[in-house]
């Protein structure tokens, strides 16, 4: 279950896509220096909107890079950065793993995941028709989620394409993921 960094993405300003840097540095309980979704309280606008002083569960957003491979199977282009991650992956199932599991990202930086990424109409914005390959429903009629999972930093660290990401899974009974 261990993978690597694809990409790391940032940007101080709102908008949907971000762009990729060579590193970023994640600071232990904020998310990812510069970027305008870190802090200790929400700072997704939806979520301000709602109540400002809400824990932020948001800092750090990965996606797996093997989400583009689905995608461009019909048709669309997706590339590291443009759905607004922090983070891609290649090699870890984001999507199966349980509540608090922490991921081990370089030599340093450890992040909590917290839950799975609601995808909203902004991915149709970005491409038309997007947001059904990365939503929809199971044979079973549940929400199905694909735009990767979101996370807090426990601990900081300089973060780098190429870098090993090492799973640790909780102890006790497993949590599965549900949207935050």
């Amino acid at each position: 279950m261990n993978g690597v960094v694809v990409a790391v993405s940032c940007n101080d300003v709102y908008s949907f896509t971000k762009p990729n840097r060579e590193s970023i540095t994640l600071l232990a309980g904020l998310g990812v220096e510069g970027d305008v979704h870190a802090g200790v309280t929400v700072r997704h606008r939806s979520r301000v909107a709602q109540d400002p002083t809400q824990p932020n569960l948001r800092q750090v957003h990965l996606i797996h890079e093997e989400l583009f491979e689905e995608v461009r199977g019909v048709g669309f282009r997706v590339t590291a950065g443009e759905l607004g991650e922090n983070i891609t992956t290649r090699g870890v199932g984001l999507l199966g793993l349980p509540t608090g599991t922490l991921l081990r990202i370089g030599a340093e930086a450890v992040v909590e995941v917290t839950g799975l990424r609601n995808p909203c109409r902004q991915i149709d914005g970005f491409q038309a028709g997007l947001l059904k390959q990365v939503v929809g429903r199971g044979e079973d009629g549940q929400v199905v989620r694909k735009a990767g999972v979101m996370s807090v930093v426990k601990v900081g660290g300089v973060v780098r394409p190429g870098d090993a990401i090492r799973v640790e899974l909780p102890a006790g009974d497993h949590r599965p993921l549900e949207q935050v």
